[in-house]
């Protein structure tokens, strides 16, 4: 009798546990957002580079894309130094030498940075040796063309020598291409951006440009791209169109499906690119004869921005009140 009670007792406390707790529910998906549209206002000589955020369907920031000359990663890990090819600049590492003395680009092989934003596509390169935990310079001096603004002015060239990497800051020096106007240089790592930027033409200075990375998915900027001739060889040109942020945002394109049925069941399905210019600028299309743009609207992306949220984009224009350089966008939360 007593063995019974005790079993009895057991199951009631075990019952009595069971309905302190919930049973599991689904969580929700998040609602589908509204139909937004805005436009972009970039300017028709292409001036302004614009930073937009998704979910609020806003402008974060803005600047003129001639702001700058070289880009420094701030990652913990990163070292990498890009330039500003809104700009169509170049670089060309001229081997060992004195920094300081004047230098002779005959012949130099000049490289410009991929629009993909591929590590390994950065003109720089690994611009340093280890030395224990310090990251220093290999010696090499570098040629640097800061190439044209916005009405097509040459900008010139300079010598720079990156001399090392230490406890998150970058050290460098800057001169005339041909000699003299020697002037030390410092960027500090800010962990909230992508890159720190610098200006030489501006007097030598750090240039906060970017906002932080968690604030922006997409950039609408002019940038220099790789194109290829019929026969397969490859040559830079100066594009207008739209970068991803590097901070984990993805992207998917999508010529099938009209973009009203464009859902999250649909978007879960696609494949996605890292690739920066995944976006780029093919979504609008030249006619010489007319000398106008006509927009792609068949082209729909879909984006993944860091937090995991899907929303979809489309172009349909690229005017406002006749003038280009106002691509006009319309999105959607799916």
């Amino acid at each position: 009798m007593n063995r019974l009670i005790c079993c009895i007792m057991i199951l009631l406390i075990a019952t009595g546990l069971g309905s302190c707790f919930k049973t599991d529910t689904a969580v929700p998906e998040p609602e589908r957002g509204n139909v937004l549209v805005d436009t972009i206002s970039m300017t028709s000589s292409y001036l302004y580079q614009v930073y937009f955020r998704l979910d609020s369907g806003m402008v974060v920031a803005t600047n003129k894309r001639t702001d700058s000359d070289l880009g420094f990663e701030c990652r913990a890990e990163g070292f990498h130094i890009i330039l500003n090819t809104a700009d169509f600049m170049r670089i060309a590492d001229m081997g060992i030498r004195t920094f300081g003395e004047p230098v002779d680009t005959t012949g130099a092989e000049w490289k410009f940075d991929k629009s993909d934003g591929n590590p390994d596509s950065i003109a720089t390169g690994r611009w340093f040796t280890l030395n224990g935990t310090d990251t220093v310079s290999n010696g090499h001096v570098w040629a640097l063309d800061l190439g044209r603004d916005t009405l097509g002015t040459y900008l010139g060239l300079r010598q720079i020598i990156f001399d090392s990497l230490k406890l998150g800051t970058y050290y460098f020096r800057t001169a005339a291409i041909n000699g003299g106007n020697i002037s030390p240089a410092l960027v500090s790592k800010e962990p909230s951006v992508n890159y720190l930027y610098f200006g030489i033409r501006a007097g030598n200075v750090v240039l906060p440009l970017e906002p932080p990375k968690n604030l922006y998915d997409l950039e609408f900027t002019q940038y220099t791209t790789l194109l290829f001739t019929d026969g397969g060889a490859a040559y830079p040109y100066l594009v207008t169109g739209v970068l991803s942020n590097p901070d984990g945002v993805r992207v998917a394109v999508d010529t099938v499906n009209a973009f009203s049925t464009i859902d999250l069941t649909l978007a879960r399905t696609l494949h996605y690119s890292l690739s920066q210019d995944a976006i780029g600028y093919n979504w609008k299309v030249y006619n010489s004869t007319a000398d106008a743009y006509t927009v792609r609207t068949n082209l729909s992306y879909v984006i993944r921005n860091s937090l995991g949220y899907y929303y979809k984009l489309r172009f349909i224009s690229f005017y406002k009140a006749g003038v280009k350089g106002y691509p006009v966008i319309e999105t959607q939360r799916l």
